[in-house]
């Protein structure tokens, strides 16, 4: 069935049945992401939706938590990549061979290969946010001394952010608390960042001490940008996925990246040094295949009908995963004052979503 959507002609004899096959395969796998209103292939326009029902928002929740889930063990991943590569090339490269990977699975299912025009400028703004902005954000950030554990309490910050991006495109009116939890929770990330530097100011009698002191301080900046970044992909994705299937969504805003991310990884895996240790590649599998591609699936089908900001709130989740596998996979050993804050910002976020309305 999916072979003919595209209006294109039937294929010779020998392949008619390989086709059918294929096809067939993937409306299987892709049933298990969509609903009957999923399947239509030509995009609509996205409006705002009432609320969604009962049933459809339990599964929305249900989806978007197998996205958080996958999305959990990105900074862990990223870490060991890094053990391997530069990290402008574990974070450029990554979506080049997403985007191979997700031009494949379009024409698997004989779709075409870029949306309509019309939504172009939102496929821009999740390219910019979750194709190159989080990724390398996240990633230098990282490279520049920030631990997972450091940076899964700052990023805790997104589901909010997430939340204020469907209000300000869905056109809500949040309550004041809505507002004064965002604030207090901004609040505690700052403090916990401002002691973290001072922390290392104070420690630091050298100056090799205090430049990394420095370094660490922007290490925080950029993970502010790539919670900026995520917070704008997933609002546009997830209002793009109204109309357009989620796996769909990802998929053309990884196939509109591709002429400038295959010719940057190929530039940057030719002049930096490449070490390709088992656990790098590992690391590097893991956020090119789950974490840009496959987590998207679930995370955006989720959005879509459970509510942005709703199901949203599954996100609150992440914080916690990230700071277990960091724990589990990396040997990271982290403070009262790291557990305290992600406590704190969890509560925080849990108000924003709770009184989005």
């Amino acid at each position: 069935m999916i072979s003919r959507l595209d209006g294109s002609r039937a294929p010779g004899p020998s392949r008619a049945a390989s086709s059918r096959s294929i096809a067939a395969i993937w409306a299987i796998l892709l049933s298990l992401f969509m609903n009957s209103k999923d399947s239509a292939i030509v995009a609509v326009a996205v409006a705002p939706t009432a609320g969604p029902a009962g049933h459809d928002a339990a599964r929305g929740t249900a989806l978007a938590f197998l996205g958080v889930l996958a999305f959990s063990g990105s900074f862990p991943a990223t870490a060991f990549a890094m053990r391997g590569f530069d990290p402008w090339l574990v974070g450029v490269g990554r979506a080049a061979v997403a985007g191979v990977i997700a031009l494949a699975c379009l024409k698997a299912a004989r779709l075409p290969l870029v949306p309509p025009r019309s939504h172009w400028p939102a496929y821009a703004v999740i390219s910019a946010g979750v194709v190159f902005g989080f990724p390398v954000f996240s990633g230098l950030a990282l490279h520049l001394g920030a631990s997972t554990s450091h940076a899964a309490v700052v990023i805790a910050l997104l589901p909010a952010a997430t939340a204020i991006g469907a209000v300000l495109r869905a056109g809500e009116r949040p309550k004041p608390l809505f507002w004064a939890a965002c604030a207090a929770g901004a609040a505690a990330v700052t403090a916990f960042t401002l002691t973290r530097g001072a922390a290392g100011a104070a420690s630091a009698a050298s100056a090799a001490s205090a430049a990394s002191a420095a370094w660490a301080a922007w290490a925080d900046v950029l993970l502010v940008g790539a919670l900026v970044s995520a917070a704008a992909g997933y609002t546009e994705g997830g209002r793009l996925s109204r109309g357009t299937p989620g796996w769909q969504v990802i998929s053309y805003a990884l196939v509109l990246s591709l002429p400038l991310t295959v010719p940057i990884t190929a530039v940057l895996a030719a002049t930096t040094p490449i070490d390709p240790a088992p656990d790098a590649l590992a690391g590097l599998a893991y956020v090119s295949l789950i974490s840009m591609f496959l987590g998207f699936i679930p995370w955006y089908a989720g959005l879509a009908r459970g509510g942005i900001a709703r199901a949203g709130q599954t996100q609150l989740t992440q914080p916690l995963l990230t700071l277990l596998w960091a724990w589990t996979l990396l040997g990271e050993r982290y403070g009262a004052a790291t557990v305290v804050t992600a406590v704190a910002v969890l509560v925080c976020v849990a108000v924003t979503q709770r009184t989005r309305a």
